[in-house]
């Protein structure tokens, strides 16, 4: 059967025409199936000051997590592709205030608590994953500071933040020193400002996950290794239960300790000293030891206490709370009675108030912790101030029955007025020697 010219043609064009569009959607067929989509994605959660509990109601954490979890959602339910995990980053930071040591052990803890929550959903190995502890984040405040034009003093603000970014990260001396500096800028007005308006965002956790997308050729069923789908099309809010989140308490130091020197010389002392924040304690002491021999008369009485603010300074300081270099000021109120067979001295006045049988010290201490064990330090601490009050000398009657007043006397003191070298016992989470 013969064939004419133009039909010939005609015939030609079409299927010249249906080999291109057979061509294309090869061709894209082969596309889609070759080629490979990186998917990046992640999740931030903000922590109230020295905390690393996850709190749904602080700042956008709920939705969040409720967004973050929607996205791994549409993953697992994506029919149309292949999802191979590729990295996971975990990331934790800390605003600048604090010790170096404390905050750093702060961001790991807040890191922590991010990977443990997702960690619920999805499987998180522990081969594809990397954990970053930025300690004190002065790259973030200094970004804040840059895009803050508002800000009081902001140049020179700018300018010491960049000389920490700048400097060696080990050398916390000079660190600390910069804070110190940038504190009192502009009579402390700046460092106010960045408290209450950056340092809040400068205290999260970020968890960051990076998928490599597959398309497939048809829709399959994949066997991925994410969970079944837990939430609908749209992700609004993330309302956690009970199980979900595991309260965690903030760092708690203190330490019992005694005042060898008392101790060695028949005056038993006990103290405590609370760590409050920022380098700065707390302690109370009180000594008792109420000793006689009436029949000899022969007495060695004493008892009384102080209490005592102190500022802790210094690398080890830095480090470790209650550890290192410290000065303070002090106060306290002793009575005593000492008599060994003839004269005594007995401080204050008997059967008078309470103000009238205590002696009153007051002074400033220097000191310094040294730790010797894991749990265990020893404190050198020496004090100079006033010591006051009234005083009677007495003696025994020749009778041997009861006492002769001889004289009422006041004493004022300058100069030294407490000695310690203290076996202090260090208790608390994280209140531990390496």
């Amino acid at each position: 059967m013969k064939t004419s010219m133009p039909e010939y043609c005609g015939k030609a064009s079409r299927f010249v025409a249906a080999t291109k569009w057979y061509l294309l959607l090869a061709l894209m067929q082969v596309a889609l199936t070759a080629g490979a989509q990186e998917l990046t994605n992640s999740t931030t959660i903000r922590f109230r000051q020295s905390h690393w509990d996850v709190d749904t109601a602080l700042a956008d954490n709920s939705r969040n997590i409720g967004g973050f979890l929607g996205w791994l959602d549409s993953i697992a339910s994506d029919s149309t592709a292949v999802y191979r995990l590729k990295s996971v980053r975990v990331a934790g930071a800390a605003s600048p205030e604090g010790t170096a040591r404390f905050n750093r052990s702060l961001s790991a803890h807040r890191a922590q608590s991010i990977f443990d929550l997702i960690s619920r959903y999805i499987q998180l190995p522990d081969s594809l994953t990397t954990e970053e502890y930025e300690g004190r984040d002065w790259r973030g405040l200094l970004r804040m500071i840059d895009a803050d034009t508002l800000m009081p003093a902001r140049n020179e603000a700018m300018s010491i933040v960049s000389d920490i970014v700048t400097a060696d990260s080990d050398n916390l001396v000079a660190e600390n020193r910069a804070f110190a500096r940038l504190k009192r800028i502009n009579g402390g007005r700046t460092y106010r400002y960045m408290y209450s308006r950056m340092f809040p965002s400068l205290r999260y956790s970020r968890l960051t996950m990076e998928y490599e997308r597959e398309a497939l050729p048809a829709p399959v069923v994949v066997d991925t290794m994410l969970p079944e789908p837990m939430f609908g099309d749209t992700v609004v809010e993330w309302i956690p239960d009970e199980e979900t989140l595991t309260p965690e308490h903030r760092p708690f130091y203190m330490a019992l300790k005694t005042n060898l020197i008392h101790d060695a010389l028949a005056l038993p002392e006990i103290g405590a000293e609370f760590y409050v924040g920022r380098n700065w304690s707390v302690v109370g002491n009180w000594t008792y030891g109420w000793w006689d021999n009436d029949h000899r008369h022969r007495y060695w009485r004493a008892y009384g206490g102080d209490v005592a603010v102190r500022r802790w300074f210094g690398r080890l300081a830095d480090e470790k709370p209650l550890t290192g270099h410290h000065i303070g000021a002090y106060a306290g109120a002793v009575t005593y009675d000492f008599e060994f067979g003839g004269k005594g001295v007995m401080g204050g006045r008997p059967h008078r108030t309470i103000f009238d049988r205590c002696n009153f010290y007051c002074g400033v201490e220097y000191g310094f912790s040294l730790p010797v064990r894991r749990r265990l330090n020893i404190d050198f601490t020496i004090g100079i101030g006033y010591f006051g009050g009234n005083y009677i000398k007495y003696e025994p009657s020749r009778s041997g029955r009861g006492y002769t007043w001889q004289s009422t006397r006041h004493i004022n003191w300058f100069g030294p007025t407490k000695a310690e070298i203290s076996l202090v016992w260090l208790i608390g989470r994280d209140n531990y020697n390496k």
